[in-house]
């Protein structure tokens, strides 16, 4: 049959064959992950096991992976280092279901990551469950982890309780975070607040990655004319989980209590002249640099309207630059990241 003359509904079938088969594809990758982390922690269970009863030594973990290696050429992953990492695995998740349900759910190289920069379980057991649900690759999780996003999240000084309806309200708390983290700006000491807003814009971005998934750019000075005058919103976003807008109203000092009035108002007006009638109430976030915790608290105490205030800080601790992954490597990361597929490191991607 010629290229030219197919039938009708062809490219239809086409297409839905070629989505079959990358969602296969998928699936597959996930499962021989899933057996892949499922064998390593088996492993590590079983040298852990060995040790306590029988007292084996380092040396006897070396003597295993030299013989494994030897019946398994062709397998990576069966190094001495591996098989260590494999006993603090097993060591870490004592319990077989998390293994199945979570922490195998991601490729070997982040749990190793996970190992090596978190010691606390109830925060690596949260690191892990984002990494499920936002898809994180390895170099995403390591900035996340090195900017301590578990302290962060859900931090900002907010009137949610009051203003939204659970579980709204818990939802959204939980998806802001105090403070946020600029370190991809080059700011002077000099800078104005518009200064701020468009190297916020140019690397739009890295922005996006540290306000976290969800969020979706509508503009940057949005215009608004009310009562015949003109109005401009330092950023407008519209948040895909919360379905609502986010009104971020930028400042370069100290957060003074007029500040809360100010966003107030810009919230009605996004909520009578762009809100739709399935979107949720819009909410306000002020980011300034600093701001006193009992300041803040007064001044959202009787605002009707869903307003968070959070710091941001443009620049990281000495220790912390010099071992976070650079803004080249995370959007490379991020450029190989896919819908659906948790990370970009599939099967065994370190300690080989």
């Amino acid at each position: 049959m010629s290229l030219e003359m197919v039938p009708d509904g062809y490219g239809a079938l086409l297409a839905a064959l070629k989505e079959q088969i990358r969602s296969a594809q998928v699936r597959a990758a996930l499962a021989v992950n899933r057996e892949l982390v499922l064998l390593y922690w088996q492993i590590g269970r079983e040298i852990l096991g060995r040790q306590k009863q029988e007292g084996w030594g380092a040396k006897v973990i070396a003597r295993l992976a030299q013989d494994l290696k030897q019946e398994f050429p062709e397998m990576k992953g069966l190094s001495r280092t591996n098989l260590l990492y494999m006993r603090a695995f097993a060591a870490a998740w004592t319990d077989e279901q998390i293994v199945q349900q979570v922490v195998g759910q991601i490729p070997w190289g982040h749990n190793v990551r996970l190992l090596d920069k978190v010691s606390d379980r109830e925060q690596r057991l949260w690191y892990a469950q984002q990494t499920i649900a936002h898809g994180w690759s390895r170099a995403v999780l390591d900035h996340q982890i090195e900017t301590k996003l578990y302290q962060r999240q859900g931090k900002a000084i907010t009137n949610f309780e009051a203003t939204l309806p659970s579980p709204h309200s818990d939802l959204a708390n939980q998806l802001l975070k105090d403070p946020y983290t600029f370190d991809f700006l080059s700011l002077g000491a000099q800078a104005q607040e518009r200064d701020l807003e468009n190297a916020l814009v140019e690397r739009i971005r890295d922005f996006l990655l540290e306000l976290g998934v969800g969020f979706a750019f509508v503009g940057s000075q949005y215009h608004l004319e009310v009562g015949g005058e003109d109005f401009y919103l330092d950023l407008l976003f519209y948040h895909l989980r919360l379905r609502c807008y986010v009104v971020i109203d930028l400042k370069m000092g100290d957060f003074k209590p007029e500040y809360s009035g100010k966003m107030s108002f810009y919230v009605s007006v996004v909520d009578d002249l762009l809100r739709h009638p399935e979107d949720r109430p819009t909410i306000g976030l002020i980011l300034c640099r600093f701001r006193n915790q009992t300041i803040a608290e007064y001044a959202l105490r009787d605002v009707n309207k869903p307003i968070a205030i959070a710091r941001y800080q443009q620049e990281l601790p000495e220790e912390l630059r010099e071992v976070l992954p650079s803004i080249e490597q995370l959007e490379a990361a991020l450029d190989e990241m896919a819908p659906g597929v948790v990370g970009d490191d599939s099967i065994g991607g370190a300690a080989q």
